[in-house]
């Protein structure tokens, strides 16, 4: 029988009102290396933070009006997080989810700590977004 691997954490995406202030703390103070970044009104930066991802995204963005409006003290910031799944067929991963009555998406390409690969996303019982990544 099935049961999902999860590998490792893949990225974690955060929405951010101060996308300077951010970048400081997480290339200057961290020390993450700025790996890639769409174009602003797009809006994602992407830090290099050993195997994983922190992705940066402006609140005023295209990608950050998805999430609602700006986070503070007592609204959350944290986009989604994404989990490296040991390698299986899409088919598999659907059909787990599908027998625990889980919601989710289809499969589509995504850019992640790995490089391009086959994700889907999902949502926990809190509302909280989850992106499996299929490892390749």
């Amino acid at each position: 029988q099935y049961m999902i691997e999860i590998l490792q954490i893949d990225h974690v995406v955060l929405r951010t009102n101060d996308t300077d202030a951010m970048i400081r703390f997480y290339r200057d103070v961290l020390g993450c290396v700025i790996e890639r970044e769409l174009p602003a009104e797009k809006g994602l930066i992407q830090l290099r933070a050993g195997n994983a991802l922190i992705d940066l995204v402006p609140v005023d963005s295209e990608m950050g009006r998805q999430g609602g409006g700006p986070p503070d003290m007592n609204r959350p910031n944290v986009d989604h997080i994404c989990l490296q799944i040991a390698p299986c067929k899409e088919s598999d991963i659907t059909a787990w989810l599908d027998k625990h009555n889980i919601s989710h998406g289809g499969f589509e390409q995504r850019y992640g700590a790995q490089a391009v690969g086959p994700s889907i996303y999902l949502t926990d019982p809190d509302g909280n977004t989850v992106e499996l990544r299929n490892r390749m």
